[in-house]
């Protein structure tokens, strides 16, 4: 006979133990030290794990994607009973002009796991600020945090890119491995950090540029983010994101991560 949790039980255990997950690209100034837990909730821990049998103990998996808004909500259930119920989609606390739901299924489960469930706030959209390269960068300038930006061609492609760091003009290239292209046209692919290099982003008052290598640049934007170029670069070893390799912007949107 296994033993059974609630849904509750298991959201404290998994409190507890993502408090000691190492960070997985590594923080340098993270030092070790001790972890102060509650003496009620360290009690109800230890009652949780404590099993006369525990090779009776199952244990159950629960895709991230299934959670809403909070990582520790009680609303992260197991589908077991509804195997083809759909995943929960992020939570959009505005309207987007390019997003659309098969958009969201594709590419959410793709985000690092500390932003799957968060909701996804617009910080700049052309619809709503014009279409301008400084405006962009005021806009994320005001955030310290990943970014998504998608950009809907007028050929009606859908592609773009996910960023560790938000955009803003730079000296030299910035980010992480974090960092990746993606595109919907004609089928979802996503193009990780290849290792080569890492010339992930470049922002320059005239250009915005993603990925590079010694040739044409893997995402790259003009100044009115009116027009736009897509190529294969070393730094993603990806196919060009559009059919048309110079492209004209019809909507262009960057969010956040709650």
């Amino acid at each position: 006979m296994g033993v059974a949790y609630s849904v509750g039980e298991v959201d404290h255990l998994y409190t507890f133990f993502v408090q000691w997950s190492p960070n997985i690209y590594g923080d340098p100034r993270r030092k070790h030290g001790f972890l102060l837990v509650d003496k009620k909730e360290l009690a109800e821990i230890d009652s949780l794990l404590r099993d006369p049998e525990p090779e009776h103990w199952n244990i159950i998996t629960v895709r991230g994607a299934t959670c809403s808004q909070s990582v520790c909500s009680s609303q992260c259930v197991s589908t077991s009973e509804n195997k083809d119920t759909e995943d929960t989609l992020p939570v959009l606390t505005q309207d987007s002009h390019i997003l659309r739901e098969h958009h969201l299924e594709k590419i959410a489960p793709h985000l690092p796991a500390r932003l799957q469930c968060s909701p996804w706030q617009l910080v700049y959209s052309t619809e709503i600020h014009g279409t301008s390269l400084k405006t962009l960068y005021r806009k994320t300038a005001e955030i310290q945090q990943p970014v998504l930006l998608l950009i809907q061609d007028t050929h009606n492609q859908v592609f773009g890119a996910f960023s560790s760091d938000s955009f803003r003009v730079s000296d030299c290239c910035y980010g992480t491995g974090e960092t990746f292209l993606f595109t919907f046209s004609p089928e979802f692919k996503m193009f990780r950090w290849s290792g080569e290099n890492s010339y992930f982003v470049r922002g320059f008052l005239d250009s915005l540029q993603l990925g590079a290598g010694g040739g044409p640049f893997g995402l790259w934007l003009d100044s009115d983010l009116l027009r736009g170029s897509t190529f294969s670069c070393s730094t993603f070893c990806n196919t060009p994101l559009s059919p048309h390799h110079d492209f004209r912007v019809q909507a262009l949107e960057v969010w956040s991560f709650q």
